[in-house]
């Protein structure tokens, strides 16, 4: 829920947000997250997981928790108020 709102995700997207809460705050590949969708039955690609990393994005912007992407290496979830605990 974000700000007493549920979210409403897709299946495929629930999957990738239950990947990245488990791995919060370490960098995963998109190859990673292939491989890890894959291991559930999901036939997906690395140009798909730009899709849903955009929508996940979309969702969670109210929530103040990011998906960040550092450019050949994967995405990363930096959790709400992480930033500012950092620049403090």
């Amino acid at each position: 829920m974000i700000n007493d709102v549920p979210l409403e995700l897709s299946a495929r997207e629930t999957s990738l947000i239950e990947i990245f809460l488990s791995r919060s705050g370490r960098m995963i590949s998109k190859h990673q997250l292939v491989d890890l969708l894959c291991e559930w039955g999901e036939e997906v690609t690395t140009n798909a997981i730009e899709v849903y990393i955009h929508r996940l994005r979309k969702k969670l912007e109210p929530s103040g928790a990011r998906i960040l992407t550092v450019r050949g290496l994967g995405y990363c979830l930096e959790p709400e108020g992480q930033k500012e605990a950092l620049s403090a």
